[in-house]
């Protein structure tokens, strides 16, 4: 038993792997991959041609860095709704305090960190210390965030600072670097939380608090910080985001609320507990091309949200059905 303990598979849908996965939701995952990739074929050939791949493949992996920030916080049991405000708030630093000089990006970066880790810590507070519901404090966070938008940047877009640009949209063997900020940042939180001590702990608790509090648990630590963690995954997105637009406006993380709770329903997590990083990764993925796929057949940019709330319907419809099938099983 220990040495199979030792051999767990890398990618597994009943192991201890980091990148552990849920068998129903991953195949449903990718069967709509297979699935939408066939009828891109037919219907919408310009939706996956190398240039429109390319094109929307840094928006993917923002995608999936607020999908893990999320992910972190449903793991908790709650949603985060200040998620428009955070990344908003990094691009508009990020853009608005170099104005365009490389030698000040640093200081914006920095900057933008330090913003995140003061929202994450007010998320946490209220909602793992004081206990206010987490929707309605995330909400007003998300309220002072937007104030601090406009703050920073008047409500006025400005070209993005050149050094971020290159850095953000510059490729290395051909791949985006906003696709290895995506994928770094996805093996440190399925590291973390699948192979670290703090990590199960963090897992346990989402699982069941009341459990976890009688066995001497730190719970409301875990919880609070559940909003730090997520707050600078938001920052990161934010920064991509700001490299990757040339002129990033005050409202970019307004669009990333829905898709950031349908690709972690899509990747199987709908309540405390166990989470699935590469689950959300590759929901974060199918999620970004389904959207380029409605826009190839006429949809207009209106109608994305239907697209998004039919695809978080589609991931709480599978998760509801592989639950009552264990209910079956264990009767």
């Amino acid at each position: 038993m220990a040495g199979n303990s030792k051999t767990a598979p890398f990618f597994s849908s009943a192991g201890s792997g980091i990148f552990r996965m849920p068998g129903p939701q991953i195949l449903t995952v990718l069967l709509s991959i297979v699935g939408l990739v066939v009828a891109s074929i037919f219907f919408a050939p310009s939706s996956i041609t190398l240039g429109a791949v390319s094109g929307s493949i840094p928006f993917a992996a923002v995608l999936a860095i607020v999908g893990l920030g999320q992910l972190l916080v449903v793991q908790q049991g709650g949603f985060d709704l200040s998620v428009p405000g955070g990344v908003s708030l990094a691009v508009v630093i990020c853009a608005h305090v170099p104005a365009g000089d490389n030698a000040v990006l640093p200081y914006a970066v920095g900057l933008a960190i330090c913003a995140a880790l003061a929202t994450g810590i007010l998320n946490g507070v209220m909602v793992g210390v004081f206990r206010v519901n987490a929707v309605i404090a995330t909400i007003g966070v998300n309220a002072l965030l937007y104030g601090g938008v406009f703050a920073v940047s008047g409500g006025v877009p400005i070209l993005t600072t050149p050094l971020l640009q290159k850095i953000v949209i510059g490729t290395t063997f051909g791949i985006p670097h906003s696709v290895y900020f995506a994928l770094a940042a996805l093996i440190v939180v399925a590291f973390v939380v699948k192979k670290t001590v703090m990590g199960r702990r963090f897992e346990v608790i989402g699982a069941n608090k009341t459990a976890a509090a009688a066995v001497g648990l730190r719970v409301r630590l875990h919880e609070s910080m559940a909003y730090v963690y997520a707050q600078l995954l938001y920052c990161l997105a934010g920064i991509l985001l700001a490299g990757i637009l040339r002129e990033p406006t005050a409202f970019q993380g307004e669009a990333l609320l829905l898709p950031s709770i349908a690709v972690v329903v899509l990747g199987g997590t709908l309540s405390g507990g166990r989470g699935y990083p590469l689950a959300t990764f590759i929901a974060a993925i199918f999620l970004n091309q389904l959207s380029q796929f409605a826009l190839a057949v006429g949809v207009p940019y209106s109608g994305q949200s239907i697209i998004q709330a039919l695809a978080l319907g589609l991931g709480i419809s599978v998760h509801s059905m592989q639950r009552r099938f264990g209910q079956r099983k264990l009767t």
